[in-house]
């Protein structure tokens, strides 16, 4: 190993329970080992724990699965109501100690106005009669339910109703009785969710969410009062020795209702601002936390928190390690956190561990290959939550996300395997094939890679002299470093495999081809729009990729993610750009989370960005455009480029037949994850 990693692998404390290094694995939504958003309610979730012993066994030092909901979202069961349910996680937890691994229990209040309600349920809710009829199915007023009437979140024609005392303490007293069973089967700690990320016990805890005249609103101890008594209640139950964690959020980076700030930016925090956290986490030290599991943010800030690509790296660390002068208490960091970075303030004592998330999703074993200096061999995860947390919201739609994906959180768009080993699995082919892959994008590469791995002859034919296919474009702007990592890792891991790659080679005919199946992953071509000068426009792969210049104030036609990325590069270089989308907001398409679309409106809000919605292009002319809104009112726009972002359509090399498979955007025009998953969908019968 590196010496500029050693102080990941030394031995911590939290109470009286030692972890072997300073690496967490952070909890994530639908990795809880009580299931997640089930129709069957909690139970013992063996996908998860699959999940976690092959990280367990791949050197974590300490593992907090995600959320567990004290009440079932279904049906309304405690928790500590399921002792089965503990009997086999106590059987589990004797297979994690036997790694050298710790594993903490992460339990939640609720979500409150945060709750991601979907469009499925949001008009069931706001029918009083419908909304009683599903109460004893799912109880959406309990769910909601929040310190103060306010809007929910996701959807802001709702009204969260006000949680009632006797609820409150229903569920400090649920805290202890669960966390006594987490104890008796061997769990060797719980975490308290959360004062963080504006779910339930912040909101209380954050003046803004919390109007409350009782005694659990007001004044500083009373808005942290909720948060003091789980801990005291569980200490109490479980003995003052049995660590309980606090996940927290430092800052609430807030400007208002469903307004983040930006890295850097100066402005008026509404939310828990660093005076007040430095108190309060002193305060909650001193009620009995633990540790301090720490980040910044709420679901109105919620990329610092999740952050995507366009967030710095280690976005979080100066504000946790600025927290952590105040409290005597180990302390964790989590958001995007680089290890080389991660272990330097370890060894300086800024923060006491590293908390990765995501990382553990793509490659379960990074940890390992960190160790035994194989650092290019690590799969990186390009932050873009398709896979793990994809709820997506737009203006006037709660939560869009398929109601599958919400019942199966914690996947992942760039590895199939992770939390579906049912589904997807490497096996040996049952006859080797000859195969032909033509086309060496993501999709033709991640099918050359399966299919060798599975015993097959495998040849890759790319017309170009670079692999990598359109996401070469997508990569190429700045904060697009990960993508660029993945390209990497995909032409290395080809050079490892028994993949015959041609480069250079058009494949024209498949008659041609000497093959018994052969792989279609020719991409996409971009859309044309007629439009009167539309051919005097740059596209959007010409421009990512430098082919064509384009001059000081740029109109980018096309509000999708594609386009505002495109945007937001320009941004970023100086240039002046102007977005126009058809649509009522920015980035409507459903499946990209919120945390990546709700940071490119911020930042596009913050610094004035001028964004034409509901408009559309009527002419391309020498310095302008013209455009007309949904009113059919037009307007004259300088432009001294027009760049085109309107979409693509298939294009295939050849139809699909009985040996001829067609994956990826040659298929349907999607991501990442449909390109991937795609691949494996075909490749795993072949």
């Amino acid at each position: 190993m590196n010496e500029k990693y050693e102080a990941l692998f030394t031995p911590w404390k939290i109470g009286n329970v030692e972890i072997k290094n300073r690496i967490v694995m952070c909890p994530m939504g639908g990795t809880s080992l009580f299931g997640w958003f089930e129709l069957t309610g909690c139970h013992f979730d063996k996908e998860a724990a699959k999940l976690f012993l092959e990280r367990a066994n791949n050197n974590v030092g300490l593992i907090i699965p995600g959320i567990a909901p004290l009440r079932d979202t279904f049906w309304g069961k405690w928790l500590w109501q399921n002792p089965k349910m503990f009997e086999e996680l106590k059987v589990f937890m004797d297979e994690i100690h036997k790694t050298g691994a710790k594993l903490f229990i992460q339990l939640t209040a609720g979500m409150g106005r945060s709750w991601a309600i979907t469009e499925l349920v949001a008009p069931l809710h706001k029918n009083k009669l419908t909304r009683a009829l599903i109460k004893p199915i799912i109880d959406t007023s309990h769910e909601l339910a929040s310190p103060s009437p306010q809007k929910s979140r996701w959807a802001h024609d709702i009204e969260c109703p006000e949680i009632t005392k006797e609820q409150i303490h229903e569920i400090i007293e649920a805290f202890a009785k669960t966390a006594k069973l987490c104890k008796e089967a061997g769990v060797d700690g719980v975490e308290v969710h959360a004062v963080h990320e504006g779910y339930l016990l912040d909101q209380f805890a954050i003046e803004f969410f919390n109007k409350r005249t009782d005694e659990y609103g007001g004044s500083f101890e009373n808005r942290y009062r909720f948060a003091a008594e789980v801990v005291k209640a569980i200490k109490e139950t479980c003995g003052k020795d049995y660590p309980v964690s606090l996940r927290y959020s430092v800052e609430s980076k807030m400007k208002g209702f469903c307004e983040g700030a930006m890295p850097g930016e100066k402005y008026t925090e509404v939310g828990r601002n660093m005076a007040e956290s430095e108190k309060a986490a002193k305060y909650l030290q001193d009620a009995g936390y633990d540790m301090l599991n720490a980040d910044n943010g709420t679901y109105d800030s919620w990329y610092w928190a999740h952050p995507p690509m366009y967030m710095p790296e280690n976005c979080n660390l100066d504000d946790v390690a600025h927290i952590r002068k105040f409290v005597d208490i180990p302390v964790v960091c989590a958001g995007r956190m680089d290890a080389e970075v991660g272990a330097k303030a370890v060894a300086d004592g800024r923060i006491d561990a590293v908390g990765v998330a995501r990382q553990f999703l793509v490659d379960p074993e990074w940890v390992t290959k960190l160790i035994d200096d194989r650092l290019e061999d690590i799969k990186p995860c390009i932050c873009c939550h398709s896979g793990c947390f994809n709820f997506s919201s737009s203006k006037g739609h709660p939560n869009t996300q398929d109601l599958t994906d919400t019942m199966g959180l914690a996947r992942c768009a760039l590895n199939p395997l992770t939390m579906q080993s049912k589904k997807y699995r490497i096996e040996p082919a049952k006859k080797a094939k000859k195969i032909a892959v033509i086309g060496g994008g993501i999709g033709g590469m991640e099918a050359a890679i399966l299919l060798s791995k599975r015993g097959h002859n495998v040849t890759l034919y790319e017309k170009s002299d670079k692999l990598g296919g359109v996401f070469i474009a997508a990569a190429a702007p700045s904060f697009k470093e990960k993508d660029r990592a993945l390209i990497a890792w995909y032409i290395r891991e080809l050079s490892k495999s028994s993949v015959t790659v041609k480069m250079n080679t058009e494949i024209r005919d498949i008659r041609t081809l000497d093959a018994d199946e052969i792989i279609v992953a020719t991409g996409a071509s971009a859309k044309k729009i007629p439009v009167k000068g539309a051919d005097t426009a740059v596209e959007a792969v010409d421009y990512l990729l430098g082919n064509k210049e384009v001059g000081e104030n740029v109109v980018v036609i096309g509000g999708g993610l594609t386009g505002c990325e495109i945007a937001y590069d320009l941004y970023l270089k100086g240039k002046k750009p102007v977005i126009v989308e058809m649509q009522d907001d920015l980035i409507t398409t459903k499946g990209i989370c919120l945390a990546n679309t709700s940071y490119l409106r911020d930042f596009f809000k913050t610094n004035r960005v001028p964004v034409y919605l509901e408009t559309s292009l009527s002419e391309i002319a020498d310095g302008h455009v013209i455009l007309k809104d949904k009113n059919g009112k037009t307007v004259k726009v300088s432009a001294d480029s027009v760049i085109l972002s309107v979409g693509y359509n298939p294009s295939p090399v050849a139809p699909a037949g009985k040996h001829v498979h067609i994956i990826g955007d040659a298929a349907n025009v999607g991501n990442l994850r449909t390109v991937i998953w795609g691949a494996w969908n075909v490749c795993m019968k072949l």
